[in-house]
């Protein structure tokens, strides 16, 4: 089974009033604990799932992983790609984690830190001291939130 992308249900209302901005805001990814079940109408900002981010441990720190080396591909499927996105595990290891959220971390209202969608590990994620934590090419495609 792999991995699964869901987009929150405010993405739409917020690409459609021009709030979110692909080229020129800052996204951030955060890892989920195991257990995690995102609910794309309830967890629609970062506030709603701080409970549920992995614990700053081990070499995770919460909220501190910003994505980078975006790539925005139009046509059909319109899509946005980063760079693979790695955690470097320390004493004790990183996770198990059973998602992670992408957030855009430059938005204040209408909503704080909204969620654009949530990754579904196909089995829960971790790493041992000393290994990366890596999600290979995070990407968001607006075919998903249709």
């Amino acid at each position: 089974m792999a991995d699964v992308t869901i987009p929150s249900d405010k993405i739409m209302h917020l690409l459609a009033t021009k709030v979110i901005d692909f080229d020129g805001d800052v996204f951030r990814i955060i890892l989920m604990q195991s257990g995690f079940v995102f609910d794309p109408e309830a967890h629609s900002s970062y506030a709603d799932v701080l409970a549920f981010e992995l614990p700053t441990d081990g070499g995770y720190t919460q909220g501190a992983k910003a994505l980078a080396g975006k790539v925005i591909t139009e046509g059909n499927p319109w899509k946005i790609v980063w760079t693979n996105v790695q955690w470097l595990a320390l004493s004790g290891g990183i996770g198990p984690a059973a998602a992670a959220c992408i957030i855009d971390d430059t938005i204040t209202t209408p909503v704080v830190d909204p969620i654009i969608q949530c990754i579904k590990f196909a089995s829960d994620r971790q790493q041992v001291e000393g290994g990366y934590l890596t999600i290979a090419e995070p990407e968001f495609n607006l075919s998903h939130a249709t």
